[in-house]
């Protein structure tokens, strides 16, 4: 019965959670923002439904928009530059073992094909797509892209990114009839949230079970030369 009521008043519950952790709120977004994009072993926290969610609380006027804006925009933009560091001094040894739980190779080798197709560019479009966002600024640093294009890539790709999908979920969240249903329209929307993890979950397994049948073809060393060839590094 408790349960069901704290449902059925579901916003009250939440204005009265946010209350709670005040500013801590806004920390709490920049840290999972942050682990998700600048730390390569968080690839499955949630990213663009997170980013959604929380424009629609900023909608219903639970969360302060332009705090939340900022807060999401420096973690996103910081993150890849904490990711890109990471990937530039580890190098080489991140190929020292075959089988490593924290860089799965096959997640390596899929984000370095983004680069052969796309190039510099892959860092914006990674921005859009779970796993490959987490590795893109990684394997940027291993290539040893240059720092001021990576700068570049990750300021323009966190600003298109966090406007877009906080935004639309800052106008979803205003629109009469979610604000007439808000408790119902915040559950739908934290229950789709919770999807890419899982689906992604499922992805892992099996991308590890693939890759115990076949040797990933990326090494460090092909990654250096994928770089050199778009002209990223020197």
């Amino acid at each position: 019965m408790e349960i069901f009521n704290f449902l059925l008043h579901f916003d009250e519950s939440l204005a009265s959670i946010i209350n709670l952790f005040g500013p801590i709120t806004y920390v709490i977004l920049f840290l999972i923002v942050f682990a998700e994009t600048g730390l390569v072993v968080m690839p499955f926290l949630p990213g663009d439904s997170l980013l959604f969610a929380v424009g629609t609380l900023a909608g219903g006027n639970f969360l302060n928009i332009f705090l939340v804006y900022i807060t999401l925009l420096a973690a996103a933009i910081i993150g890849d530059t904490v990711n890109y560091w990471v990937g530039h001094h580890l190098g080489s040894r991140v190929f020292t073992k075959d089988n490593s739980r924290i860089f799965n190779k096959a997640y390596l080798e899929k984000t370095t094909e983004f680069y052969k197709k796309h190039g510099g560019k892959t860092i914006i479009l990674a921005r859009f797509i779970p796993i490959v966002r987490t590795f893109a600024p990684f394997v940027a640093g291993v290539g040893k892209m240059h720092y001021t294009t990576f700068l570049f890539y990750n300021i323009s790709g966190g600003f298109l990114w966090v406007t877009s999908l906080t935004l639309a979920g800052y106008f979803f969240g205003r629109m009469p009839i979610i604000k007439e249903n808000f408790e119902y329209a915040v559950i739908v929307i934290i229950l789709i949230s919770l999807l890419p993890i899982v689906i992604e979950f499922f992805k892992h397994k099996f991308a590890l079970g693939n890759i115990k049948k076949k040797e990933s073809k990326t090494s460090y060393q092909e990654i250096q030369k994928t770089f050199r060839k778009e002209g990223l590094n020197d």
